[in-house]
């Protein structure tokens, strides 16, 4: 009797969950190690502008950081420390569940929406340039603007989430989305900054273009957009001045043409390999804000068409991971979210390499990751975390589940 049941055939249902589960075990092993390659094209390409951001910002600043302190590494030693907490904080955000962003778009927008009135109080806010937009906290000074950006991204996801079968309904589209976007840009218009309203706004209609909404409802936005932004243009003297420089900068070389001519100056004196790291001869002073927004201009001089190039392909690789992560994953509130920070990213290189270039007005926006300054440099390392926490969502949920699984069977 134990001869015969030895040698009889396994169940025909067994072999049957065994060849099923192979193919699905094989598929999800495919699936776990493409996740992993896309982790860390996204994290190498993050660490490496990094590290050319403090490179080039010891470079740019060693001179004015000397003249106006007396430090030439005063503003390196001030980006490290934030790029420090940055990386905490990109650990952080990679361990959080991408669902708990969900649950606290509201108070997260809230409290951008509080720092931004705050800032705007003459006692609390420090101003700068002819615009309020810091505040300090103890040793440091935040910008409320840019936890603004991650805020909006993550309240314009989870809305269209919620709403994602009634896109088509304008009313339900609008609401709250459009007073909500109209309060946090009018907030930071009111600092005044047209430079970051219009990354706000931009990154939002690329969200609603990624979500499927109707043609017709985002040409609509995007002509009213146009028309308020130029009424802004033309309503300010400095922005006015600014633009119409843009235009024909050498007609005005020595003022209000004279950041973007220097820039252009700084670009073509590099050449195709640079005059070499840290021999720049616009940052002496000749470049405003050399080492924020006009970087670039800096990086190009000192390295040339190929340093360009090689920091244009670290962002091209950034944003084709972030994009893998957003199409990869099957939950809506994560795909929004991810192709929300993407096109914040996106849309912010382009804004600032067009300015330095030329190609679009000065609106004095950072480049991401390598201009100086600490909000922006933390809130963008935090939304990075943000991208690998999608990206691993699914293998921790089977891990998850496979846990519940034993310790039920046990």
């Amino acid at each position: 009797m134990s001869t015969v049941d030895a040698a009889s055939p396994r169940p025909r249902h067994l072999r049957l969950v065994r060849r099923t589960e192979r193919p699905k075990a094989a598929a999800r092993a495919q699936v776990d190690a493409a996740s992993r390659r896309t982790v860390a094209l996204l994290l190498g390409s993050t660490a490496f502008l990094v590290v050319v951001g403090l490179v080039m910002v010891l470079s740019a600043s060693s001179v004015s950081a000397f003249v106006a302190y007396g430090d030439s590494f005063l503003f390196v030693q001030r980006q490290a420390a934030y790029a420090v907490v940055g990386v905490a904080g990109l650990l952080l955000t990679s361990r959080m569940r991408p669902e708990t962003w969900r649950r606290i778009a509201w108070p997260l927008l809230l409290t951008s929406v509080a720092m931004l009135v705050f800032v705007l109080v003459p006692s609390a806010g420090i101003e700068a340039y002819g615009s309020s937009r810091w505040l300090r906290l103890g040793p440091v000074t935040v910008q409320p603007s840019e936890l603004a950006k991650l805020a909006s991204i993550v309240f314009a996801s989870a809305v269209l989430a919620r709403k994602w079968n009634r896109l088509d309904d304008l009313r339900h589209l609008a609401i709250p989305l459009l007073p909500a976007g109209a309060i946090v840009c009018g907030l930071v218009l009111l600092q005044p900054d047209l430079g970051t309203t219009v990354i706000l706004a931009g990154s939002v209609f690329l969200l609603l273009f990624a979500a499927g909404v109707r043609l017709r409802y985002l040409t609509l936005a995007g002509l009213a957009s146009v028309a308020v932004g130029a009424g802004l243009i033309m309503s300010a003297d400095y922005r006015r001045v600014r633009f119409l420089s843009f235009l024909n900068p050498w007609a005005d070389a020595t003022s209000s043409g004279y950041q973007l001519v220097q820039s252009l100056i700084a670009l073509g004196s590099g050449g195709w390999t640079g005059v070499g790291l840290g021999a720049s001869r616009q940052k002496w002073q000749y470049v405003p804000n050399a080492h924020n927004d006009f970087v670039f201009s800096i990086l190009g001089e000192e390295l040339g068409l190929l340093g360009e190039l090689v920091v244009l392909v670290a962002f091209g690789v950034l944003i084709f991971a972030g994009v893998r992560i957003a199409v990869r994953t099957t939950d809506t509130f994560c795909r929004l979210l991810a192709g929300g920070i993407v096109s914040w990213f996106g849309l912010q290189a382009l804004v600032n390499l067009g300015a330095v270039t030329g190609l679009l007005p000065i609106t004095g926006v950072p480049l991401p990751f390598v201009s100086y300054g600490g909000s922006s440099l933390v809130v963008s390392l935090a939304a990075v975390g943000i991208l690998v926490a999608i990206a691993r969502a699914p293998a921790r949920e089977r891990a998850r589940s496979r846990s519940v699984t034993d310790g039920r069977a046990a």
